[in-house]
């Protein structure tokens, strides 16, 4: 029987500064070799971590070390969150707005997740991928 080998990843917190950087540090890490560029919303982040391009391949167990998450966890928080959400209240943009005023809502009462809540819990659907704080 084959066994496959764990990829391990790293994610270089020190180059997020925001959720524009996050991005393109995911980009840097899992798209290497893929001449396409990877979506800019949480959906393409979760599709992403299916494997079967980049990085990642298919089911196959990976490790992903996430330097600097502690701080990550910060700027990545409610603030970065609040002015995500806010931007997709554009009235002419193709998001739910009551969805996303809900969202805001709960933001401020203390009850909603933040950006980097969301990425946990996608990194957290995909039990081949051990997440490693750092």
């Amino acid at each position: 029987m084959l066994s496959r080998m764990t990829a391990t990843l790293v994610l270089d917190g020190t180059r997020i500064h925001d959720i524009a950087s996050f991005y393109a540090e995911v980009e840097r890490v899992f798209m290497a070799g893929v001449d396409w560029p990877l979506g800019h919303s949480l959906d393409a982040l979760d599709d992403l971590l299916y494997g079967g391009f980049g990085a990642l391949d298919g089911d196959a167990p990976a490790t992903l070390e996430w330097l600097d998450f502690e701080r990550n966890r910060q700027v990545l928080g409610i603030e970065a969150t609040r002015a995500m959400l806010q931007a997709k209240l554009d009235p002419d943009g193709p998001y739910d707005r009551a969805r996303i005023r809900r969202q805001l809502d709960a933001l401020e009462a203390g009850t909603g997740q933040t950006f980097f809540d969301i990425v946990l819990e996608i990194v957290a659907g995909h039990p081949n991928i051990a997440l490693v704080p750092r």
